[in-house]
């Protein structure tokens, strides 16, 4: 029986907050930490070390989530323990006061991430677990991943709609954003909490580490899904590293960047729809591909824009960014798949430890696109003035060329997925006779 309408919305409403909740850490936080005291070099190494704390924390959060055997599930009380660390850091780190040091940085950065994982790791693992049907499952992700896009949209337009989101104004639009989701995480959460109930598995011992892991990574579908995911996830992250330093010393069109951000992520979210009709008809892993197929056809046509080009630029932001809905909606949804793989061959349902190797290749993929920046800098692309012509061939180079061989690379490992709608049925039916 699918999930109700009434489920899904409730599921989904989390996402949304914590969306928004991530994207000021990196667009808003480095600039109003500057405006407070703190040296550009001493950010931007504690934001590096956050990232090195997910290696730790994403993995320990999904086995111990796994293991959790109580009366209200066990993904609910994770979800329950995160809110309140997340709430409290969040004001700490979005809003901070005059002459803050970098060890106040340091702490409340790993306080807010280490809260945030203890949310969205049993999140996304909850979802996958909401329903054994192939179909269902997208279905699920794609309720989950519009409400992201929504915060993201959000999270982006809001500062500007109230005035605080040019230049200078960062501490401001922390502050706003902050209060914003205060009041919007710890309401949606408990709307979750409550109203969606959660699946439950009869208690067995957990497996050895040892055993475990030696499955995890003889799971021939879960090493191509992470790799493709990673790759394609770097294919994504450059452009979204070098989108304002283009749309600037490219096009020359820097001050209707926040246009065509929005125009972007808008049109992801417009897209979900087709894209859980088309997996419903052809399959998840095909039109997945499709969509890298179809960003990669719009992303050839950017080296060919210029100075001058605005409405070209932003057809091309809109066409590419209706893939985005299929990025974040599909591998979710395959991943839930490959888990019933695991659990078919170890009676075990290790969907939280599954997902946490889901955010670290996330967490990865944006780390590795972020060497993006460092590299057009050694071939002489300056931020502020936009450097030598060597620098900016550099820049479009990265923006628009090395995305496009990421992503065939990603659509050539999938080529031959081996979990299709009866493959996944005959899974369930595996486990089905386990429990």
């Amino acid at each position: 029986m699918p999930p109700p309408l009434r489920h899904l919305i409730a599921y989904a409403l989390p996402a949304l907050p914590l969306a928004a909740l991530v994207l000021p850490v990196y667009v808003f936080l480095p600039s109003a930490y500057a405006q407070a005291g703190l040296p550009l070099a001493s950010i931007g190494i504690i934001l590096l070390l956050s990232r090195l704390w997910d290696g730790v924390t994403d993995p320990l959060v999904g086995v111990l989530s796994d293991r959790t055997d109580t009366r209200f599930g066990r993904r609910k009380p994770w979800i329950a323990a995160g809110l309140p660390l997340t709430l409290l850091s969040l004001w700490f780190l979005m809003v901070p006061g005059d002459g803050v040091g970098p060890v106040y940085l340091l702490c409340w950065s790993f306080a807010l991430f280490l809260g945030w994982t203890m949310m969205i790791v049993p999140l996304t693992a909850w979802g996958a677990e909401l329903s054994g049907d192939y179909h269902q499952r997208t279905r699920i992700a794609g309720f989950r991943e519009g409400a992201t896009i929504i915060g993201t949209v959000l999270a982006l337009s809001l500062p500007f709609a109230a005035g605080a989101g040019a230049a200078g104004q960062e501490r401001e639009a922390l502050r706003l954003l902050a209060l914003c989701i205060l009041l919007l995480l710890p309401t949606f959460t408990v709307i979750a909490l409550v109203a969606v109930p959660e699946y439950r598995l009869p208690p067995k011992p957990p497996l050895k580490f040892r055993r475990g892991m030696k499955v995890i990574f003889a799971n021939g579908a879960f090493r191509k899904l992470i790799a493709a995911y990673l790759i394609n996830g770097i294919a994504n992250g450059l452009p979204a590293q070098l989108f304002l330093f283009f749309v600037q010393h490219v096009l020359g069109e820097g001050e209707r960047a926040g246009l065509l951000l929005l125009s972007y992520f808008a049109s992801g979210l417009l897209a979900v729809p087709l894209w859980l009709w088309l997996s419903g008809k052809y399959g998840k892993h095909v039109v997945w591909r499709w969509a890298m197929i179809w960003n990669i056809a719009w992303f050839l046509t950017v080296p060919l824009l210029g100075p001058g080009d605005f409405t070209a630029f932003l057809i091309v932001c809109v066409m590419t960014g209706m893939s985005l809905g299929a990025d974040l909606i599909l591998p979710s949804a395959m991943q839930a798949d490959v888990v019933d793989l695991d659990t078919a061959r170890t009676g075990q349902a290790r969907t939280g430890l599954y997902f946490a190797f889901w955010g670290l290749a996330t967490k990865l993929a944006t780390a590795l696109a972020a060497l993006g920046l460092t590299v057009v800098g050694l071939f002489g692309f300056d931020a502020i003035t936009g450097g030598t012509a060597t620098g900016q061939t550099a820049l479009l180079a990265l923006y628009a060329l090395v995305p496009v061989l990421f992503k065939i690379a990603a659509i050539a490992i999938l080529w031959r997925w081996p979990i299709d709608a009866a493959t996944q049925a005959a899974l369930r039916a595996r486990i089905a006779a386990r429990t």
